[in-house]
């Protein structure tokens, strides 16, 4: 629990590399993961470290090995995840990787573009097929017919051509044939006519299969069309036109017998396409799976190799450029781990003399470490999100693995609900060892980071689900229900009760829309239900403002004893940094404040829960009216909860009125006496210790007075009192 109450205790180490060795010693840190470098050269540019050449080669491997898992990806084939992480590779084996990734690269790279240049020109030959056979039906013409365009109206009488009609006469009919996409026919049609002011025939019919285009290898709906036109010029105008509405325009065979040739070819061509098509996926797939049995690895190493040059950089050399020095925060208990993993990383690299680290004082302030394990880390990730805290402060993330699936389940208290909830995070918990969960969606990565949460939350959702008795919004009435319905008809009662109670009979029942049990006539109340609401309730008309009223008064206990739990907890702050007037300053009155406001209120809830009974109920004042009594102090008299309750509250608000001035002016006026050099509870004032210099007011007072160590534990902590919080001190000052 100690590490977990609070962060680790930290040291500045010192380490001493050698210049062959440092590469191995820093992997194996790396692997154990025991220190956080410092950067010792904040005022070089991230270009003219020494081994920036170094990160541009991992960044490229990285690159290399990206497109690969997209390739892999892209194919189909399942990357093997290994459970065990592979370390960094040596240097020497560094230039190997990356001679084979490269040569791998450039081959993917050429036989994946071979591939797509066959298929496209397959998807090409296809098209051609199809067009052939549709506009075969489109016009029969004779072999023996040199085609004219006689056919064709008189045009002698159109200024607009630029030939006469002579030159029409001698010209010959020409064909443009293709596909086009299905949308765009209405606008290729109407932009033919305006073009070519209509002496064009357009002839088109939809394929009855769907093609992929070649050029973005999407399925599609297309259109096969045949353009007759008469002249060079308007063929021009016709090309340009089916080039600017991206139509795939193939040949049109002029004879029967060019067209079966025509079809022939085709089908030998595409006959031989799909061989060396399939041939070449295959080799392909070869190699792809070649890849991806060590793709996850060489990722992961190529990885930890950038992280290593990256720390490398932090690094500063000696006078001699053959000694790295390098700063680390490492917690005490791993200093005997430190130095062994150095030891390690120097036998590694076979270099005679040992890398070795040294401990330094320092006055700064260590970063924050809590170790955690499967079941703390999402507890401590959500404690993370609203801030880390400071070093050696209490970590409130212990006390949230019960609070937050608490009070989760005050809000989502059901009993079925919950189940689910449980049952789902109870086998995420069962399959937790399974790699494919973790690097699933990002949505299920998520249920499953947080699947300890999960659990606890359903857990604690079903026993407040009992309390609510709520079960998919349903009651259940496992006990029995304590109110009986019975007693409430005059027949069970004697002459003498039907005169003083209000009684049901027969004509009441019939007549009446809504009836009340009241719990004063004997028998009809039998006590409190045994755990939790009682199921009757589900069917009273009054169901929700009784259900509120519980759940309102309910959440203001939980939500005052939370926070007077949060205060307490600087209470054990301000012991362990020695701030003793911090407790008597700030946690006393603000225990005071909201103990005497909010925590009256909370004894006037309970009060009335134990005092007030079912039978009369009817006499008990408000909590609500006596709560703002308190404070405004009526002229009449109230009945009130207790005797001698006006008093009680009198002596509660003026408790609460001291505390306020004590709460803004206390600490500032106190800070401000121990500035202007007055003793601190009999302890003459003769210099400032060492201080945590991540406080803006300690800085600024350092920066006037010099820093002295003390001798007594007692004076240390009434220096570290002078030294803190000074701005608010000179901000009264301003005031005077």
């Amino acid at each position: 629990m100690g590490s977990l109450f609070r962060s680790e205790p930290m040291c500045l180490a010192q380490l001493f590399l050698q210049s062959g060795t440092a590469y191995e010693c820093l992997s194996a840190l790396g692997e154990k993961g025991l220190v956080q470098f410092r950067d010792l050269n904040q005022n070089v540019s991230s270009f003219q470290r020494k081994f920036v050449g170094e990160v541009k080669r991992c960044e490229e491997l990285e690159r290399i090995l990206v497109y690969l898992v997209q390739e892999i990806t892209r194919a189909n084939i399942p990357l093997p995840e290994g459970e065990v992480s592979p370390p960094a590779p040596p240097p020497k084996q560094v230039l190997e990787m990356q001679e084979q990734l490269q040569k791998l690269e450039v081959e993917l790279r050429e036989v994946t573009k071979n591939k797509e240049k066959l298929r496209k020109n397959l998807l090409e030959l296809i098209e051609y097929t199809h067009m052939l056979r549709v506009t075969k039906t489109f016009v029969k013409r004779n072999v023996e017919f040199e085609p004219t365009y006689e056919e064709f109206p008189s045009l002698e009488n159109d200024s607009l051509l630029d030939y006469s009609s002579m030159q029409r006469l001698g010209a010959k009919l020409g064909f443009v044939s293709g596909l086009i996409h299905q949308g765009k026919v209405d606008a290729f049609e109407k932009m033919l006519w305006r073009v070519c002011k209509g002496y064009t025939i357009v002839t088109y019919a939809e394929l009855d299969e769907s093609l992929e285009d070649p050029e973005t290898g999407e399925v599609i709906k297309w259109y096969v069309f045949l353009i007759s036109f008469w002249g060079e010029q308007i063929g021009h105008k016709v090309k340009k036109i089916c080039d600017c509405y991206h139509c795939h325009i193939y040949p049109y065979p002029n004879t029967v017998e060019e067209r079966k040739e025509i079809q022939e070819g085709l089908n030998t061509r595409i006959q031989d396409l799909y061989t060396v098509l399939h041939k070449t996926e295959d080799y392909l797939r070869q190699v792809l799976c070649k890849a991806a049995e060590s793709v996850y690895s060489r990722v992961i190493q190529v990885k930890k190799m950038k992280a290593i040059y990256h720390m490398l950089n932090m690094c500063s050399f000696d006078v001699t450029n053959k000694c790295l020095i390098a700063e680390v925060w490492c917690p005490e208990a791993d200093l005997r781990d430190l130095r062994r993993a150095l030891e390690e990383g120097s036998r590694e690299s076979g270099a005679t003399i040992l890398s070795f680290m040294n401990t330094i004082p320092t006055k700064e302030t260590p970063p924050t470490l809590i170790r955690t394990n499967r079941f703390t880390e999402g507890f401590q990730n959500i404690v993370d999100a609203y801030g880390v805290g400071s070093y050696r402060e209490v970590n409130p993330a212990l006390f949230t693995i019960i609070t937050f699936p608490f009070l989760f389940a005050v809000m989502f208290g059901d009993l079925g609900h919950g189940f689910v909830m449980f049952l789902f995070a109870l086998l995420l918990v069962i399959n937790e060892n399974r790699p494919g969960l973790n690097q699933s969606q990002e949505i299920l990565r998520m249920f499953f980071n947080g699947r300890y949460i999960l659990l606890l939350m359903g857990l604690f959702s079903v026993y407040t689900g009992l309390i609510y008795n709520d079960c998919f919004s349903k009651s259940l009435n496992i006990f029995g229900s304590r109110w009986n319905v019975s007693a409430m008809y005059s027949s069970s009662h004697t002459q003498q009760e039907h005169e003083k109670l209000v009684l049901w009979n027969d004509s009441v029942v019939r007549h009446s829309r809504v009836l009340q049990l009241d719990p004063a006539i004997p028998g009809v109340f039998r006590g409190p239900y045994p755990f939790g609401i009682d199921p009757i309730w589900n069917l009273a008309t009054n169901r929700l403002t009784f259900l509120n009223s519980f759940k309102m008064k309910m959440s203001v206990i939980l939500g005052i004893i939370h926070m007077t739990f949060g205060v307490t907890l600087g209470i054990f702050n301000h012991l362990h940094f020695r701030k003793k007037f911090n407790i008597f300053l700030v946690s006393i009155p603000e225990l005071l404040f909201m103990l005497c406001i909010f925590g009256y209120l909370i004894f006037m809830i309970v009060y009335k829960w134990l005092v007030f009974s079912a039978e009369n109920s009817r006499e008990a004042p408000s909590i609500l009216i006596e709560f703002i009594n308190m404070f405004i102090f009526p002229a009449s008299g109230t009945s009130g909860l207790y005797p001698g309750q006006e008093h009680v509250q009198k002596v509660l608000l003026v408790v609460t009125a001291l505390s306020v001035p004590v709460l803004f002016l206390g600490k500032p006026l106190f800070l401000l006496w121990l500035h202007n050099g007055r003793s601190c509870f009999g302890v003459s004032r003769s210099g400032y210790t060492l201080v945590r210099k991540d406080s803006e007011e300690e800085v600024s007072l350092l920066g006037n007075q010099d820093i002295e160590e003390g001798n007594n534990q007692m004076e240390d902590g009434c220096r570290e009192m002078m030294c803190e919080e000074v701005i608010f001190s000179f901000a009264i000052d301003k005031l005077r």
